[in-house]
């Protein structure tokens, strides 16, 4: 599977999503449609992007009581999205019916990833806001070898994470890392960051870059730069 740079569409409307795709006359990149974009247009949004050929991360983080996240992932499975996710501390039965809610009746499926801790997450706010006392590292790991004994098929964790990750999980759990900036770039409110180049040195199959692309000046190049760091 090859490396893929996501593009967090994390517009507020239509219009301004639409705006912005339709600067990309060349090759339609993948993009992520969070709460914000979904909440906004419903799943009308997915389905003409989709529609426009882009490869889409339907990034809604479900957490709730296993079979309520079964009976919605089963509608989010006719949107024909790429990618979808929860939040690994709904426990391992949440996800497993996740899987089987997410399964069409031909046996194919969205692929299906945890969130372990948020990039906006460190240690100092997991102790003291989730009373969570073991190393952040230690967490990611538990979390990810629980959404792997699952039958998840990977994670999203922060790029610092992702090497570490597969030496527990396998080469083909895949990892999503957030958090990306350049170099040369403003890190925001993310508090694990990493460049493309070092996510690509270090592992990660797919970056999401929100931000630093679609903030920019010009952001087909900045789009292109980052594949350039992360895919070439």
């Amino acid at each position: 599977m090859g490396k893929d740079v996501i593009i967090a569409c994390d517009f507020a409307s239509r219009e301004a999503t639409l705006n912005f795709l339709d600067k990309f006359t060349g090759r339609k990149p993948f993009v992520k449609i969070g709460m914000e974009l979904y909440y906004a247009e419903g799943p009308a949004i997915v389905r003409e992007i989709k529609a426009r050929g882009h490869k889409i991360f339907l990034d809604l983080k479900l957490h709730d009581i296993p079979n309520t996240v079964k009976k919605a992932m089963n509608v989010l499975s006719n949107l024909d999205v790429d990618i979808t996710n929860l939040h690994a501390a709904g426990t391992k039965n949440m996800m497993k019916a996740a899987l089987e809610g997410l399964t069409r009746e031909d046996g194919t499926r969205p692929l299906l990833i945890a969130v372990t801790q948020l990039t906006s997450t460190d240690q100092e706010s997991m102790e003291n806001d989730l009373m969570i006392k073991a190393p952040i590292d230690e967490v990611v790991m538990h979390y990810a070898q629980c959404a792997a004994e699952s039958g998840l098929d990977g994670i999203v964790c922060s790029p610092l994470e992702a090497g570490k990750v597969h030496d527990r999980c396998g080469k083909n759990f895949l990892t999503i890392t957030p958090g990306v900036r350049f170099a040369d770039g403003d890190v925001g409110d993310q508090k694990r960051v990493m460049t493309p180049a070092a996510a690509k040195e270090i592992g990660s199959d797919y970056i999401v870059v929100g931000r630093p692309i679609t903030a920019a000046a010009d952001p087909v190049a900045a789009y292109e730069r980052c594949v350039a760091e992360f895919c070439d």
